[in-house]
């Protein structure tokens, strides 16, 4: 995207920690590249010299970018056709094996985070997951930091009340995953209803652009026929579906022919699939492809 002559120069050095700070703000990986674009800009048109610390510098304009764009984003979405759900990133494999990291970039997380105002979402990631003190984050957001403590506490409290707890045993997730593919591809009813939660919630985000469900499904038996029925559509006669990495997890990027067509995560309990997420729309599949990969911070 860029072409920087300078391989150290600060932008490059800390691009990995920009765009996480972004894509966590704003659980898309087009907006997150919209918002780096904009600040290489804006720290290229500003004198290096006077700039004591480029890091503080680079963080603070792409927080408040994100927020800006955030605010704006919260309107569009209230219009949005069906269930919001945020983009999936193809992330390294590394990433699963940290479980405070990972859980920091999970689809689940991403979803909880949408539940914040902007101000909060910024400060409880600053905080929380890039260990920001209060002073550095009310500098960055140019707020008293009695506010930021107040906002963070805030924040801190809304998120632990609504994260749910989930099996973290990776053996398991890769067990049930190596099931539902095999349960999917021979359209096995039951298969796929033995692996779900009898409360389970399926959501599936296809945005207006692609056939999904425009609400939310409920219950082993609706969520299964819907799974085994909408596979079973002849133009998914090629579909190829096969375990990757998204968000930090063991989930299922979908493709026709070499072109990702969706991608599927979902968190366990008890053993079983207790909430299960399709992204199809072709609009928010820009971060599944290998060379938009990411190692996040």
């Amino acid at each position: 995207m860029v072409d920087a002559k300078d391989e150290q120069d600060p932008y490059i050095e800390h691009r990995r920690l920009l765009f996480a700070t972004a894509y966590r703000m704003l659980g898309s990986v087009t907006d997150a590249e919209d918002v780096l674009q904009d600040t290489w800009l804006s720290w290229n048109t500003t004198d290096h010299d006077a700039i004591r610390h480029p890091k503080a510098y680079l963080v603070r304009t792409v927080t408040n970018l994100s927020l800006n764009r955030l605010t704006s984003a919260q309107a569009t979405r209230e219009t949005y056709v069906g269930p919001w759900l945020p983009e999936p990133l193809l992330t390294s494999p590394d990433i699963a094996a940290e479980t405070e990291l990972a859980d920091s970039v999970s689809t689940a997380m991403l979803v909880v985070l949408e539940t914040l105002s902007p101000v909060e979402r910024a400060v409880f990631l600053l905080r929380e997951v890039f260990g920001y003190s209060h002073a550095e984050i009310a500098e960055t957001l140019e707020r008293p930091e009695p506010t930021v403590r107040q906002i963070a506490h805030r924040a801190r409290a809304h998120v632990q009340a609504r994260r749910p707890r989930f099996d973290a045993d990776e053996t398991r997730r890769r067990q049930i995953t190596a099931h539902f593919l095999r349960a999917c591809a021979g359209g096995d009813l039951n298969a796929v209803m033995e692996l779900l939660a009898p409360d389970v919630t399926a959501w599936s985000d296809g945005g207006g652009k692609v056939t999904a469900a425009r609400r939310p499904l409920h219950g082993t038996d609706h969520v299964a026929r819907w799974i085994v029925g909408f596979l079973a559509k002849p133009a998914l006669a090629a579909l190829t579906m096969e375990p990757a990495v998204i968000n930090g997890e063991l989930g299922v990027l979908a493709t026709i022919d070499g072109h990702t067509v969706g991608a599927f995560s979902f968190d366990l309990v008890d053993g079983r699939i207790q909430y299960l997420r399709f992204q199809v729309n072709p609009e928010k599949l820009s971060g599944l492809t290998p060379d938009n990969s990411l190692a996040l911070p």
